[in-house]
């Protein structure tokens, strides 16, 4: 197909120019697990998973897993709410088989209200300290989150920020996100219920179809009763956009067959690590 030749060369051509963090070659100075980090004289916490066999001469790929609204870091790292071991990081852990470095930040009061932009200034902050100790590849960083971990990935994607987002996965995005400027292309895929405010969904979505060049019609949505998924892949000239429509409300784990959330048969994280390994 015209769209995969198009895309394998785009991303050959960006990943060779993979840059090393300053991490690289250096000792860790922390361990997989909770940290803390002052910003703006709060205290303020998040979860870090280093792979095993660690080698920092190698830049890995470094994912941020945000939490919904009420949520929490623990619910993200540990994959406590869906299934536990199976559904860490949005199931990606399992799939990145060591290749990844991932953090599930907290969120104050389980929120993202990002005050006077206090939360980007946090997860700014958590990318400054990590990359300053772990060898990661800054042309590789991304998010994925649900609900208001959905909408935040968002915002951060389209940020004029120092740690740039490579692609994002947000699932059922919901909730407030400041986007300024809002014109970075960003490959993005953008997953939604069709029982789950469709509309503002698709409304963040335009947003990338629009940065990243995109062409193409979205497929007709599953019908309600069916149990089933719709993808769309969109034509781009810059980063890919993908859009899933699924037979379902509010969930961050849909599958095929059955309602509700169900870790290990939902196709929520094949479909993400496939965006984010493409790079």
């Amino acid at each position: 197909m015209k769209y995969s030749i198009a895309l394998t060369l785009t991303v050959g051509a960006l990943r060779a120019r993979g840059a090393p963090s300053a991490g690289c070659g250096t000792d860790p100075s922390f361990e997989s697990g909770p940290q803390t980090v002052n910003v703006n004289g709060q205290d303020r916490n998040y979860i870090v998973r280093i792979p095993e066999g660690y080698d920092n001469s190698n830049p890995y790929r470094l994912i941020l897993g945000l939490h919904w609204w009420g949520g929490s870091m623990e619910d993200v790292a540990y994959g406590q709410t869906v299934t536990p071991g199976v559904w860490n990081y949005y199931g990606l852990e399992r799939l990145a088989k060591e290749s990844a470095i991932f953090v599930a930040p907290q969120g104050i009061d389980g929120n993202w209200y990002n005050e006077g932009d206090s939360d980007y200034a946090f997860l700014d902050e958590i990318h400054r300290v990590v990359e300053s100790s772990l060898c990661v590849d800054t042309d590789l960083r991304f998010s994925i989150g649900f609900s208001w971990g959905g909408s935040t990935s968002i915002g951060l994607a389209c940020r004029d920020s120092e740690f740039p987002l490579r692609a994002i996965t947000a699932i059922g995005a919901a909730g407030p996100y400041t986007c300024e400027p809002g014109t970075a292309p960003v490959g993005y895929l953008g997953i939604h219920g069709v029982s789950d405010n469709l509309d503002n969904g698709r409304g963040m979505r335009d947003m990338f179809l629009a940065n990243n060049g995109c062409t193409g019609e979205e497929n007709p949505q599953p019908a309600v009763g069916s149990l089933t998924h719709v993808r769309t892949d969109y034509q781009c000239n810059g980063p890919p956009a993908t859009w899933i429509t699924f037979d379902g409300g509010h969930h961050p784990a849909p599958w095929d067959g059955g309602s509700g959330d169900n870790g290990e048969a939902s196709y929520v994280p094949d479909y993400a690590w496939e965006m984010f390994s493409s790079f």
